[in-house]
């Protein structure tokens, strides 16, 4: 690799990207500060990984955003993949580095024809006319909240129902397989955590594999099903447009819809269920900053982007090099992988005046957790207007609100998020 022998990173950080348990105990923020102020484009070689580049300033993961055509997402495995994994992957799929084919493994020409199937649909306009049926649920889930005496666990019984059941009316997936497409996803995105692995035990690189192959085959058998019903039977929902769905006058393949569905069932509500228990968690630290929107409901919007830096839930997702190029002073070269470490970008000290602290008046914030570019999250505009719902609904009933014990973090590389958030609250 270029350059490599003048651009390596400490053993340590190297070692803090690759390991899960990191992203849940607080390593993984002293590893990117580190990295910012010291190496802020440097080489990461850890046991059982190829060598890669670790990119942790705003401005560079922008710079690498917006080239896609010299930035690839799909030559190589679009998060980070240890080498056995990546061989198991290979042998699994005849060659390809992808269990599943989504938009996030898609470069030109595929990504534009497939991202452009339901471009439309996640478009403010076309959302406003689901804004009152989102409404219904998060008074439904507000209304469950304030049964609670008082006190409960805001991830379990809030933040992962609410977005779940609005992704799924949306798609048409019926209310009881909600629970099914939970524990899925769960088991895709967050396989290296102990408490929603299939197995609890420590993993191999092939075991880990298999696991999520198998979650994979389980999504895609149930969607098959659903594609066939509503081919057979149309109707205005998600579901439907991917299943009747033509790409270049042919219709939809196998796995690319399987591609996504998987991918607008999983990251449709994960992500805002990391992004609102953040927000809850952060609020019920500070005090101040919750007198202050809760007093001001104009400042729900602001509170929503502030949750959604500050938690990142997608903390990377990794890029490949087309051609020989430069970024940052440093020589890449053709073939090399680069990790885009969107959560460093989002507390980057050059952009983000005290990027530690929490605060819902923060202007401009110009956060990464959608990506950049021609990947910048299709779902963005639904996500934002789910969280700003639900606040809108959820702060008038509360006088206040205090943790109830220590919350905690998933242990995953991938995305991760709050995964128990214990508060104590009192209602207006």
């Amino acid at each position: 690799m270029t350059g490599a022998s003048d651009v390596p990173i400490p053993a340590r950080f190297a070692e803090a990207l690759v390991d899960p348990s990191a992203y849940a105990d607080g390593r993984i923020h002293e590893t990117w500060r580190w990295l910012r102020a010291n190496n802020p484009l440097g080489i990461a070689e850890a046991e059982g990984f190829d060598p890669f580049w670790v990119v942790t300033k705003h401005a560079d993961i922008l710079a690498v955003g917006r080239q896609n055509d010299l930035f690839h997402n799909g030559d190589r495995p679009t998060t980070l993949t240890g080498q056995a994994a990546d061989r198991r992957v290979r042998e699994i799929t005849g060659g390809s580095p992808h269990l599943v084919y989504s938009l996030v493994q898609m470069d030109p020409p595929d990504h534009p024809k497939y991202r452009a199937l339901t471009q439309a649909w996640f478009m403010p306009p076309n959302l406003k006319k689901l804004e009152e049926r989102i409404r219904v649920i998060a008074k439904r889930t507000v209304d469950a909240m304030c049964a609670k005496p008082g006190r409960c666990d805001f991830v379990t019984d809030v933040a992962a129902g609410y977005p779940l059941h609005v992704i799924m009316e949306i798609m048409g997936v019926p209310e009881e397989d909600e629970p099914r497409m939970l524990r899925l996803t769960q088991e895709l995105f967050g396989p290296q955590d102990p408490d929603t692995a299939r197995a609890l035990s420590a993993l191999s690189p092939e075991q880990l594999t298999a696991l999520i192959q198998a979650t994979i085959e389980d999504f895609s058998s149930y969607f098959r099903k659903l594609s066939a019903e509503r081919r057979a039977h149309p109707r205005e929902d998600l579901a439907t447009l991917i299943a009747n769905a033509k790409i270049d006058g042919e219709p939809i393949s196998d796995i690319g819809a399987m591609g996504y569905y998987i991918i607008v069932a999983t990251a449709g509500h994960d992500t805002t269920s990391s992004s609102t228990a953040g927000a809850v968690w952060a609020l019920a630290e500070n005090p101040g900053e919750f007198a202050k929107v809760k007093n001001d409901p104009s400042l729900i919007p602001g509170l929503v982007d502030e949750a959604i830096r500050w938690t990142t839930p997608v903390k990377h997702f990794m890029r490949s090099a087309t051609a020989d190029t430069e970024l940052a002073g440093r020589a890449i070269a053709k073939g090399d992988w680069l990790m885009l470490c969107y959560a460093s970008g989002n507390r980057d000290e050059e952009l983000f005046e005290d990027p530690d602290v929490f605060r819902v008046e923060r202007k401009p914030n110009r956060h990464l957790s959608f990506g950049y570019g021609a990947h910048l999250c299709l779902g963005q505009h639904l996500a934002k207007m789910e969280m700003r719902i639900l606040f809108e609904e959820l702060l008038p009933h509360l006088k206040s609100l205090a943790l109830d014990g220590e919350p905690k973090l998933t242990q995953a590389l991938f995305v991760s998020g709050p995964k128990t958030v214990p508060i104590r609250f009192e209602l207006a």
